[in-house]
């Protein structure tokens, strides 16, 4: 993929992504489905954050001030479920607050931004079980005792609260679940499973389970994903190589399972692939985390990485995306959420949409990693 190429796609999402403002206006997109039109979940769900921090990533990548005061007031709008929702926020405030407090701090020095990402940093420490060193997953008696992969991607709000105040509490969290993710989740040909159970009053392991995969034994591709890019950070953010080598080692078996065209199935290892839904949010987050890991490696190794995710970025642009459909408020097609619900399956998603901008803002110069 040469320079051309990659500034090409980045003024086709200035382009698209002006137009998304217009059509999406004051909702709060999840997932959309044939018709292409978002939908609005609510504020309190853990998709919310992903449709401002795209916002964010275009204004610093272009520099463009309608982006900037498109997202402007999300903070203070998502602020507002730890008063009318506490009960249904969870370990996914990160994905809620990183890109849009978080960033909106670190972007412009806003106050207000500071005090709402430490608000939530506060509130995810608040949910570490000591005696299993897990941050616990969901709410809800079924969950007392359940970590997941994701928490990977949502445990950078620690780091980042640890770096900003200087406090190390939050960095000593974050660290104990990740090594905690790594003693039980990743498997000896590093796959990963998506939640791990627990006891939640000793800590005592119990099993692994399958969630949104096909089973507790199986390879949900975007768990994988979450894993691979989570892994990068937490070694960008500590130093310790132990999340290196366990970040290098799920890049490999997630590349390794490619199909042909470079964007998985929603599981690796369904029984039968034949009629099996894509999923473009597990390639997007994952091409954004081999670039992220090609960073942090020997310039040795940097371009088997930069190479693998710019096989998957190309294919998604040139197969799947939406570039020849202005109506369409999304940018990726055939999306998968959760199938064993069988909710969500050949949709779009705010998430696979986020991941691939910010995928194609680090092939274009964007060095504002805030997660």
């Amino acid at each position: 993929m040469n320079q051309a190429y990659k500034e090409k796609i980045l003024a086709q999402l200035t382009e698209k992504v002006e137009r998304m403002i217009n059509q999406i206006g004051d909702k709060t997109p999840h997932v959309a489905k044939a018709n292409g039109i978002y939908d609005s979940t609510d504020d309190n769900w853990w998709t919310s954050g992903f449709w401002p921090g795209l916002l964010w990533v275009m204004h610093d990548v272009t520099g463009k001030e309608s982006f900037k005061a498109a997202t402007w007031e999300w903070d203070a709008k998502l602020e507002r479920c730890f008063c009318e929702h506490p009960v249904q926020l969870h370990h996914d405030v990160g994905f809620q607050f990183l890109p849009t407090a978080v960033i909106k701090y670190e972007l412009t020095g806003d106050q207000e931004g500071l005090r709402i990402g430490l608000k939530a940093a506060n509130f995810l420490a608040g949910r570490f079980n000591v005696n299993g060193e897990f941050i616990r997953a969901w709410n809800g008696q079924e969950a007392l005792g359940w970590a997941i992969v994701d928490c990977m991607m949502n445990i950078p709000l620690l780091f980042w609260a640890s770096r900003t105040t200087g406090d190390p509490r939050y960095k000593h969290i974050a660290i104990r679940h990740a090594d905690t993710f790594l003693r039980y989740a990743i498997r000896e040909d590093s796959s990963v499973c998506h939640i791990l159970s627990f006891d939640p009053e000793t800590g005592a392991f119990i099993e692994p389970l399958g969630g949104q995969g096909f089973s507790g034994s199986s390879a949900w591709s975007r768990g994988n994903a979450w894993a691979l890019h989570g892994l990068a950070i937490a070694y960008r953010c500590t130093g310790l190589e132990r999340y290196l080598d366990a970040a290098k080692r799920v890049a490999h078996y997630f590349v390794a399972a490619l199909p042909e065209d470079y964007v998985p199935y929603w599981d690796f290892r369904v029984e039968n692939i034949e009629n099996e839904p894509r999923d473009t949010s597990a390639a997007a987050i994952a091409a954004s985390g081999l670039l992220e890991l090609a960073e942090l490696v020997p310039s040795t190794e940097r371009r088997i990485y930069n190479a693998a995710a710019e096989r998957i970025l190309y294919s998604l642009s040139e197969n799947y995306a939406t570039w020849d459909n202005p109506d369409h408020e999304a940018i990726l097609l055939q999306g998968t959420g959760h199938k064993p619900e069988n909710a969500n399956i050949n949709v779009s998603l705010i998430y696979g949409d986020y991941y691939f901008v910010e995928a194609f803002a680090k092939l274009n110069g964007w060095s504002h990693r805030i997660f």
